[in-house]
């Protein structure tokens, strides 16, 4: 008996898995833009590149997609090399080559027809933790350049720089970052 459920709940799991199609991300167009308030007099703007990652989607159940993304932590850019060079000391993240920043979704939830919350683990700076980023499905179709179906996503997120031990200077520097992702995704080979 015990054999015949298991047998019926992989049957089950694994046509649920088929239903998602996979895509691998887009680097060329997609980036992660964040921005701070520096001292009360302006707010500043940097962006991380070089993603690399998946989405799986389900387009009759989106609850049951997932996404997973990686890049360097040394893709940051902010248009000033002493900045640069500063966020990836000791006093920030103390980053080498070998250091990236993930995100891995572990639950989504639709709010609307094209709106949906990602939660997911949030790994940077060593640090771990879950965060909620507001989603939204901004195109599914086939991109006319690539010739297959392709997907373009928006969201954003605040983070506290402090949860992810990059505080230094706050609340001068605000703990807040506002962060704005925006990327595509081509049907996988």
């Amino acid at each position: 008996m015990k054999s015949l459920l298991l047998g019926a709940l992989l049957s089950a799991t694994a046509g649920m898995a088929l239903a998602a199609d996979k895509y691998t991300l887009d680097s060329s167009h997609s980036q992660v833009v964040f921005s701070y308030n520096h001292l009360g007099f302006s707010t500043t703007y940097g962006m991380f590149s070089g993603f690399e990652g998946e989405i799986m989607f389900d387009a009759e159940n989106p609850e049951a997609s997932s996404v997973s993304v990686s890049m360097p932590t040394k893709s940051m850019f902010t248009g000033w090399e002493q900045r640069e060079a500063h966020f990836m000391s000791d006093d920030f993240f103390g980053a080498t080559d070998e250091d990236v920043i993930t995100f891995t979704s572990t639950g989504i939830e639709v709010t609307g027809d094209n709106t949906a919350k990602i939660t997911g683990d949030l790994t940077m700076n060593d640090v771990t933790k879950s965060v909620v980023l507001d989603a939204t499905l901004n195109q599914a179709g086939d991109n006319p350049m690539a010739g297959k179906p392709w997907l373009g996503f928006d969201a954003t997120t605040t983070l506290l720089r402090s949860d992810f031990n990059v505080g230094k200077f706050a609340p001068n520097v605000s703990d807040e970052v506002e962060v704005q992702i925006s990327l595509e995704a081509g049907a996988a080979e």
